[in-house]
C-alpha cells in the first residue's frame, strides 16, 4: 500500500528514521544497560525491535503494559515504574505473567503493603530525585528496603527519575549529576545491583544509573525534537487536508486534539505555521510565496509529545520510500490487565 492511500488520521512511522534511532542507542547504551520505556509507543510488535536490537529487559507505566509484554514472550525482565495500591489490578498482573520475571516500583508502606499482598516478588525504591512526583525522600530508603524485605519482597535496587532535567538546556550535567547523587546515597542504604532512572533527554549526560529507562528515543517528538541530540524524527500524524479558504490563506486537517496530544505544545508542519487544533482539525497557513495544499492533499503533523499521542491510536504504520511496510498494533494501551 502507498503511504497516500492510508485513511488519516493515522500514524506514520519512518523506517529509515527508526531504525537509525535504535541503532544509534543500541551502540551507546547496548543490551541491559537500556530498559526501554514500553509506555513511550505502547507496540508490543516495536518492541519486538528492540530486542531483535539486543534489549531484553523493558520498562512499563500500567499492569496492563506489563501483561501484554509478557504475553508474547517479552517477559525477562518487566519493570512496573510505577506505585500501584490497587491488589486486584496487581493480582491480576502477576497471575497473568507467570514464569515472567516482574519487579514493581514502591516508595512507602502502603505500596509495598499492596505489593507484597498481591503475590509480586521483587521491588525497586523509588527515590525522589528533584521532580514532584513519585519517589520516596532519600533519607527514607533504607527504611523503605527494610520494610520490604520484612514483608518478604527482594530488593533489586533504587530507582528515580529526573524528569524535571530532560529539556534542560543551561547546566544540564551538573544537574543531573546531582539529581543522581541523592539516588546513589538511597543505594548505599537499600543495597541491591539496580540503578535505574534516565531518559530519552539525559540519555548521554546519565552515567550513573545502570539502566537507563529511555523510550521517547524510537519515535522522538516536536518537544525532544529540540534537543542537540542524534535522535531524528521518526513519527507523524498524516492527515488531509479537508478545507481550503485560499482568499484568507489557510488550510484545514482532519486530524486534532483527538488525535493528537498538544500538552507539549501544537504539532508542526514543514513549511507552514499551525494556528490552532480543534476536536478534530488543525488550522495552519503556509509561509509567504508557498503554496497552499489543496483539499485532499495529505500533510505530516509532527505532534509535540510522542506518548500520549500514540495511545490515541490504534495502529502504527511503517513506510518506506512512500510504501507501507508493516504494520504495527498498538496494543498496550488501557488500564485493565485482566481484558484480553
Amino acid at each position: 500500500m502507498d503511504v497516500h492511500d492510508l485513511p488519516t488520521p493515522c500514524l506514520v512511522v519512518d523506517a529509515g528514521a527508526f531504525a537509525a534511532n535504535v541503532a544509534t542507542m543500541a551502540a551507546a547504551r547496548p543490551g541491559r544497560a537500556l530498559r526501554p520505556h514500553v509506555k513511550a509507543f505502547k507496540s508490543t510488535a516495536l518492541a519486538r525491535e528492540l530486542a531483535r536490537a539486543g534489549h531484553d529487559a523493558f520498562c512499563c507505566a500500567t499492569p496492563t503494559e506489563v501483561v501484554g509484554m509478557a504475553s508474547v514472550g517479552l517477559g525477562a525482565d518487566l519493570l512496573l515504574a510505577n506505585e500501584v495500591v490497587d491488589r486486584r489490578r496487581l493480582a491480576a498482573m502477576v497471575g497473568s505473567t507467570l514464569g515472567a520475571r516482574i519487579t514493581v516500583a514502591v516508595d512507602s508502606v502502603e505500596t509495598i503493603a499492596a505489593a507484597a499482598a498481591s503475590g509480586v516478588r521483587e521491588v525497586l525504591i523509588d527515590v525522589e530525585v528533584g521532580m514532584p512526583r513519585c519517589g520516596c525522600d532519600p533519607a527514607e530508603a533504607g527504611a523503605l528496603a527494610d520494610a520490604a524485605r520484612a514483608a518478604g519482597l527482594g530488593v533489586r535496587g533504587v530507582m528515580g527519575y529526573e524528569g524535571h532535567l530532560m529539556m534542560e538546556a543551561d547546566g544540564k550535567a551538573g544537574k543531573v549529576e546531582a539529581a543522581m547523587a541523592r539516588l546513589l546515597a538511597a543505594h548505599d542504604a537499600v543495597g541491591g545491583d539496580v540503578v535505574s532512572g534516565g531518559g530519552t533527554g539525559t540519555w548521554d549526560t546519565n552515567t550513573w544509573v545502570t539502566e537507563l529507562q529511555a523510550g521517547s528515543y524510537t519515535l522522538m517528538d516536536g518537544d525532544y525534537a529540540r534537543l542537540d541530540s542524534p535522535f531524528r524524527p521518526a513519527l507523524a500524524v498524516w492527515a488531509t487536508v479537508v478545507s481550503a479558504n485560499r482568499a484568507k490563506g489557510w488550510a484545514v486537517a482532519d486530524a486534532g486534539l483527538k488525535a493528537l496530544a498538544t500538552d507539549h505544545g501544537p504539532p508542526t508542519i514543514d513549511g507552514a505555521t499551525v494556528w490552532f487544533c480543534s476536536d478534530e482539525h488543525t488550522t495552519f497557513s503556509v509561509a509567504e510565496g508557498g503554496a497552499l495544499p489543496a483539499v485532499g492533499d495529505r500533510v505530516a503533523l509532527r505532534p509535540g509529545h510522542v506518548d500520549p499521542t500514540v495511545a490515541l491510536h490504534e495502529r502504527l504504520h511503517v513506510v518506506a520510500d512512500d510504501r507501507v511496510v508493516d504494520t504495527w498494533p498498538v496494543d498496550l494501551r488501557g488500564w485493565d490487565p485482566r481484558r484480553p
